[in-house]
Order: structure tokens, then C-alpha cells, then sequence
């Protein structure tokens, strides 16, 4: 199991209510199984209202259960020795959060969640309806309720006066997350990730074509395996706490500041910046040679090292890096990841993993190599 196969082995029951957010959930079904997920489909009458239920067989290769039969579907699956790994509501309606939190059984689908709840079995509901339904204060009272009975609850994107269903990514995610052990639950990550942009002018900035592809399959396998995540760096992860910075200086702060709350890990993807130049006011114009005077900045990994006592592992990039990696290792790092420069902005290369007592050399995809480190860590 690696890559893009987290949810090999697994039975997902992907329930569906009656939110015209339900026209996604072909799109969700799809995305479950390329992630190794074996996944039936359950519809209440209103979702089938919206969404015919061969929609869904065709989606998850397997008939649509839009009722509840002598074969006793809700407890083949989700009773005790049932079949199914986890039950996933998505969308789900208000209604049916209602029904759900005061153990109302009468769709398909609700009587899937309390055999489900009754079971102990994970439970991801993913609400989808109108803002001010979201606000309601039973509605937010009943997902209260909810979490408070180990339900995750995939939050939904605020749009258009509509709390609308989450992201097919975002959704996965929380999938994954629920069915891989938390072996990382209680625990707090910090990562940097990409590329730092320090100015030149008003106009053009000094940086590194790295494209944040590692920091990002960091934190999301990080996320996978239960810790809550902070990554600092310019662009955006899904599922995780974004720290937006630009220059080395600004990372250098807010890293500071995230393990100093009292984090577990600290990974250092980023490609931060080795110098700075001197910033010129306005443009410079164009035309003519110029001359760039850099100054050597300081190492967010050597403050780091000197403030914090948890795990850090650190990234070398280049060629022959290995002796200068045995000398992190000995200045407390956990584990140097050494890869060289055709790796930057990759989808994937050949690594280094080296720690005290072992080496070990890692070719894939930058999520199987997040993989293996994580793995390596725990």
C-alpha cells in the first residue's frame, strides 16, 4: 500500500442525502476507488430525487441500495462483523444531522448511521446546505453532538450564502485519515514547504524553481496519520493550518513561533534562501548590466536547533551532500533527507534517508517518499 493506494483492502459505504451537492458524489465515488477503495453506494428517496441511483452503481461498480430489504443491508455492512470500514455521509443534509444526532431511523441512510454508531465503526459526515441552515442554532448543536461521539466532520466551504460540500480532496483526506490508525494523534507538526521570494526591486525578487511538492506530501501524509498540521510557506494545503510567508526572514519568524507552542515535529522542506540582496528602491531599469551584492542570511534550521527539543529532520539538496548531513545528524537532527537537484520540482527522484544508526535510499513519487519518512519516524 503506498501512493495513490491508502484505502487498498478498505470498504467505504459512501451515504448520500438530498443535497444537489449529491451531483459530486460520482466524482467522490470515483476518487475513493483510485485510492484502493471498495465503495457502496446508499441513497435516501430525496437523493435519488436529484441523482438516479444508476448514477451511482456506475460510479462504484457495485447496485445502489436506495432501500433497506430482508437481506438487512445496514447490518451486512455496518452491523457488528459487518463488512464496511467506514460509513461516509456526503452530502448530508440538515436533516438528516438532525435525525442522525437524536437517532431517527427512517431513510436508508440514517439507519445505516445509527448501526454504524452502534457498531463503534468510523463515521465522516460532510455537510451541505444553504448558510443560514449551517447557522442554524439546532443544526450547530447536532454537529456538536456529533464530534462529541468521535463523528469527523468534514467542514464545508462558505460560497455564495452556501455552505457548500467540501472538496473531493478535502473529503479523501478525512477518509484516510480515519481509517490509517492516528498513529500521530495528539501530535503537532511544523513543515516548510517551497520556494522563498526575497526582493531585488519593487519589481523582481531572487528564488528557487522548488515548487513545495515535498513540504505538501509531508503535511498531507502527516495529516493522514492524525497530527495536526502547520505548514509555512506561500502557497496552500488542504486539511492543514497555512502560515503564509515570503521571504526568509518572515519563515524564520513564524517558525519560530510554531515550535515554540509547543510542537512534536519540525520537517524543513523548504528551499529557504541562502542570500538576499540588497533591495533597490522602484525598478531598475532595464538594458544595462547590473551588479547584485548578496548577503548570506541566517539558517531558520540553526535557530531552530537551538530552541527546540523535539524531532527535526532536515533536507540537503546537491551533489556529495552525505558528510555534510552526518554533521546535522551530530548537531541533533533526526534524520537528513539528501536528494540533488533534479528532484526540485519533480514529481518524484531518488532519496536519501540518513539517520545515526542507518541509511536508506528511497526511489518514487515525493508521496512515497513522505511515506517512507514518516514511516522511518514512527
Amino acid at each position: 500500500m503506498s501512493g495513490g493506494q491508502r484505502l487498498e483492502g478498505k470498504t467505504v459505504v459512501l451515504a448520500v442525502t438530498g443535497s444537489i451537492a449529491v451531483v459530486e458524489t460520482v466524482r467522490l465515488a470515483h476518487e475513493l476507488r483510485r485510492r484502493g477503495a471498495v465503495v457502496q453506494a446508499v441513497m435516501s428517496a430525496a437523493a435519488c430525487g436529484i441523482v438516479h441511483p444508476d448514477a451511482l452503481t456506475y460510479a462504484t461498480g457495485r447496485e445502489a441500495i436506495t432501500r433497506c430489504t430482508g437481506m438487512v443491508e445496514h447490518v451486512l455492512y455496518c452491523g457488528e462483523g459487518g463488512c464496511a470500514d467506514l460509513l461516509l455521509v456526503a452530502p448530508c443534509t440538515a436533516n438528516t444531522i438532525g435525525k442522525i444526532a437524536h437517532g431517527i431511523d427512517d431513510t436508508p441512510v440514517t439507519t445505516f448511521a445509527t448501526t454504524a454508531l452502534g457498531r463503534g465503526m468510523p463515521v465522516v459526515v460532510v455537510p451541505a446546505m444553504h448558510e443560514s441552515m449551517y447557522r442554524h442554532p439546532g443544526v450547530v448543536e447536532n454537529l456538536a453532538k456529533l464530534e462529541s461521539w468521535g463523528i469527523d466532520v468534514v467542514p464545508p466551504r462558505i460560497e455564495e450564502e452556501k455552505a457548500k460540500i467540501a472538496g473531493i480532496e478535502e473529503i479523501a483526506l478525512h477518509v484516510e485519515r480515519a481509517l490509517l490508525g492516528r498513529p500521530l494523534a495528539g501530535k503537532r507538526v511544523v513543515i516548510t514547504s517551497g520556494a522563498c521570494a526575497e526582493p531585488v526591486d519593487d519589481v523582481r525578487v531572487l528564488t528557487t524553481r522548488s515548487t513545495g511538492q515535498m513540504g505538501r506530501a509531508l503535511a498531507l501524509e502527516a495529516y493522514r496519520l492524525g497530527a495536526s498540521v502547520t505548514v509555512v510557506h506561500a502557497g496552500h494545503v488542504p486539511c492543514v493550518e497555512n502560515v503564509h510567508v515570503e521571504t526568509a526572514g518572515e519563515m524564520m519568524e513564524a517558525v519560530l513561533a510554531g515550535v515554540g507552542k509547543g510542537a512534536d515535529y519540525y520537517l524543513s522542506a523548504a528551499a529557504v534562501s541562502d542570500f538576499a540582496p540588497a533591495r533597490a528602491a522602484g525598478k531598475i531599469p532595464s538594458g544595462a548590466p547590473v551588479e547584485i551584492a548578496l548577503r548570506p542570511l541566517p539558517k531558520v534550521l540553526d535557530a531552530v536547533l537551538r530552541i527546540f527539543s523535539g524531532t527535526v529532520v532536515a533536507f540537503k539538496l546537491g551533489w556529495d551532500e552525505e558528510a555534510r548531513a552526518a554533521a546535522m545528524l551530530d548537531a541533533g537532527v533526526a534524520m537528513v533527507v539528501v536528494n540533488t537537484p533534479p528532484a526540485m520540482g519533480a514529481a518524484g527522484g531518488e532519496f536519501v534517508l540518513m539517520r545515526k544508526d542507518s541509511r536508506r535510499t528511497v526511489t518514487g513519487t515525493k508521496e512515497e517518499v513522505a511515506e517512507a519518512i514518516w514511516s522511518a519516524l514512527l
